[in-house]
């Protein structure tokens, strides 16, 4: 990923650079705002922007937003000035992070943003079948339509195929349409000229024109709105684009990939997505099975997991109990593999002894119903695997969760977790499993009720 870090951050500039390009993270640095907008106006656009919270996190917000530039903010500051912190995600900080920075939330925050390791772990014959299919359409120009299930690994297959075509050496360029307003992304396309609306104090660089003569990947494109279904359909068919404002067209050469979690066959059936579009993006489509189908990569990917949170956690990998292997087997994996990174993140976090135990993944609690066994019948664990202190414990937490709702006991696992983690919001989401914009939801609900809601710098280690 590309980070942008604009303002001296009290002299915590040169550890939070080495924190995040150990991470994997290509960074550049702006010393003040207006040279930091220059950035992101010029087609190197970062995925992310830390920005010291002695500046105007305000003012920067507004400017992006007036220029129609979406990329999330992060706000950092030395200390753990609550009212510092309040103030900068109150102006649209996206998060907040204390200085000197801590590599483990620094590492939250990236892996939050953007996923930067791109290996594809697997033992699966689908995987391997799949993978094959994708290297011998590689080397075409050919769009290619990628589908399947959220958390399968659709950009992993897209960022596969761009690595092995002959555009390798060339921008790989990732949208997503989904988290993008619709009002900024044809902007966020297409670029725009200086004046060509209120806000628009100079030309910016598109993501087609930063792609050029690389790979634009469109992800989760049915999210697209229908006019801008049409300015892409042209885009792609004429190889040139028309910048927001601007009079004359500029030509690209990108190979487009693009995403969805929805059927786009029963979307255009449905008047939701232009059938000629669809026909433009699927001259290959390749179908990424969801986790439960592909049963053999859950083992090896869980050992891939493991191993990665604890060196970035700075612990020691500890192999999975026989226990946690079957549970993770037979467990139905609805978020597939995001939901078992999350989970064996969480397990490196809250496992103890020197194996990590079924117990650590949560996933019991979580599943809807029994466990499927391999063969497809459900079963319940073996009473012999259960303990006299497990059942204890069971009847023990049972007891405190009979006679209150679901709401209520999740309210108070995600408070408590926000309370531990200081309020920082990025970190709870790793914890729990969920991600960071389901999360906001729900404290926006909660404050909304009249809960109290622990902002950044807040939580039971700083009442110490």
């Amino acid at each position: 990923m590309q980070l942008l870090i604009i303002g001296s951050l009290g002299g915590q500039i040169g550890a939070a650079s080495r924190i995040a390009m150990a991470r994997g993270a290509k960074v550049s640095h702006s010393e003040d705002i207006a040279k930091g907008l220059q950035v992101l106006r010029s087609g190197q656009s970062p995925d992310l922007v830390m920005i010291d919270a002695t500046l105007s996190v305000a003012d920067l917000i507004s400017a992006l937003e007036s220029e129609r530039i979406s990329v999330p903010v992060v706000a950092c500051g030395t200390g753990t000035d609550a009212d510092v912190a309040v103030r900068a995600i109150k102006a649209g900080a996206e998060e907040y992070v204390p200085l000197p920075p801590n590599p483990e939330l620094i590492a939250a925050i990236l892996t939050a943003v953007v996923e930067e390791d791109h290996n594809i772990v697997h033992a699966d014959g689908k995987t391997a079948n799949l993978l094959k299919l994708a290297e011998q359409i590689a080397p075409s120009d050919a769009s290619v339509l990628i589908t399947g299930a959220s958390g399968t690994g659709k950009e992993l297959m897209a960022r596969y195929i761009h690595g092995k075509s002959r555009r390798a050496d060339k921008r790989f360029v990732a949208v997503n349409c989904a988290a993008i307003p619709d009002n900024l992304l044809e902007s966020e396309l297409f670029g725009h000229e200086k004046g060509a609306f209120t806000g628009a104090v100079a030309r910016r660089i598109g993501k087609f024109e930063e792609a050029n003569g690389g790979t634009l990947l469109l992800d989760e494109i049915s999210e697209m709105d229908p006019r801008m279904q049409a300015k892409l359909l042209r885009a792609i068919q004429e190889r040139e684009i028309d910048r927001v404002g601007g009079r004359q067209p500029v030509k690209v050469d990108v190979r487009i990939l693009a995403t969805s979690n929805r059927d786009l066959r029963q979307e255009v059936s449905q008047g939701n997505f232009r059938e000629d579009l669809y026909f433009r993006l699927n001259v290959v489509n390749l179908v990424v099975p969801p986790l439960r189908e592909r049963v053999e990569d859950i083992g090896v990917l869980a050992t891939y997991f493991v191993k990665k949170y604890a060196k970035a956690n700075g612990v020691e990998p500890r192999p999975l109990s026989p226990e946690a292997q079957r549970l993770l087997r037979q467990y139905e994996w609805p978020g597939n593999v995001r939901e078992l990174e999350n989970a064996a993140h969480r397990a490196v976090l809250l496992s103890t002894g020197p194996e990590i135990g079924s117990e650590a993944f949560g996933l019991v609690e979580r599943a809807a119903g029994p466990l499927a066994a391999k063969d497809g019948t459900a079963t319940a664990p073996p009473a012999s695997q259960a303990s006299a202190g497990d059942t204890a414990a069971g009847e023990q937490r049972g007891s405190g969760l009979v006679g209150r709702t679901v709401s209520d006991v999740e309210r108070e696992l995600i408070i408590d977790t926000l309370h531990h983690c200081l309020g920082n919001r990025t970190h709870a989401a790793s914890i729990l499993g969920i991600s960071i914009r389901t999360l906001r939801n729900k404290l926006k609900q909660y404050v909304e009720q009249g809960f109290a809601v622990p902002m950044p710098g807040e939580g039971e280690r700083s009442a110490a």
